[in-house]
């Protein structure tokens, strides 16, 4: 099974043996804890991992191992794994206070696939860009936005996990607030006070909600005092943090004195969003090449 070149057979191998090692884990020390990779840890960790990708690359021709991590043989079981896990995540109720099956995000065996997969991807991207030569560009060029778009999307959205914030504050009127309260159901004190103003309610003729929203007060630590409104799916955006309008008191209605906002902060969106561009930009290279590649007609 061991002889070289290693095939497929191995490369499922390894999956394999990475989900017994988080079923273990998941066993011996529970769920992956995200909140311990807040920043800088997670900063860290991204810059220890792109120094691990780049020794495994360098040492690729000396180290089997390394070699075939960035071939195809581990990159199909890769992506087969994380496939059908994903697959189970989508069919099994999620939830923050689920454990196992029903928390795929702190499930052992769900995160390693996935960051072995990472490392798969950054090595595959390294080999591919040593190997880059300009006469090839339309092939290289769309194939390296693909991988490198990927990897950068999988490395955000995981590490950026701890940093990303999501809390609810329940505003009154005429009263200033600045409490809210976060999943653990714990008060945390926010950088932007909220009073509300007026809550709206658009009913169709059946009595059913058309629209609400909230006429809002906002202060800031930095001094800002401005009004805004905040509608359903029109979240207002203030100093990183964007606010959503969540609910009211339904038994009030039109007459609601409160309405309840979601405060959302994630930081690493803007590098989710390039990763998720890049590749965008080298589907769209791709399909260009092939319509202009010799012997297909434009037209076809």
């Amino acid at each position: 099974m061991l002889t070289k070149p290693w095939t497929l057979r191995v490369g499922f191998a390894i999956d394999g043996v990475l989900i017994a090692i988080g079923l273990l884990l998941t066993v011996t020390v529970g769920p992956v804890v995200w909140d311990a990779f807040a920043w800088p840890v997670n900063g860290i960790a991204m810059g220890v991992l792109v120094a691990l990708l780049v020794m495994m690359h360098a040492l690729h021709r000396r180290v089997y191992v390394f070699h075939f991590l960035s071939t195809n043989a581990a990159a199909i079981p890769a992506i087969a794994y994380v496939v059908v896990l994903t697959i189970v995540m989508g069919l099994t109720r999620q939830s923050a206070e689920g454990h196992g099956l029903h928390n795929m995000l702190t499930f052992w065996p769900f995160v390693l696939a996935y960051v072995y997969l990472t490392v798969v991807l950054g090595l595959v991207v390294l080999r591919r860009l040593c190997a880059f030569k300009p006469s090839q560009w339309r092939r290289d060029i769309p194939f390296l936005l693909n991988h490198l778009g990927l990897f950068l999307t999988l490395t955000t959205a995981t590490l950026g996990n701890a940093d990303m914030k999501r809390v609810k504050m329940i505003t009154y009127v005429g009263q200033l607030e600045w409490r809210a309260i976060n999943a653990r159901m714990e008060v945390v004190e926010m950088p932007i006070a909220i009073q509300l103003r007026r809550f709206i309610l658009e009913t169709y003729d059946d009595g059913s909600p058309r629209r609400y929203a909230s006429e809002l007060e906002v202060v800031t630590r930095t001094g800002k005092d401005f009004l805004a409104t905040v509608d359903v799916n029109h979240p207002l955006k203030v100093d990183g943090w964007k606010i959503y309008q969540f609910g009211y008191d339904t038994a009030m209605g039109a007459d609601s004195q409160t309405s309840i906002l979601e405060f959302v902060r994630d930081p690493w969106l803007p590098a989710v969003y390039a990763g998720i561009f890049m590749m965008l930009a080298g589907a769209l290279l791709m399909f260009l090449g092939r319509r202009t590649s010799p012997g297909i007609s434009a037209k076809s």
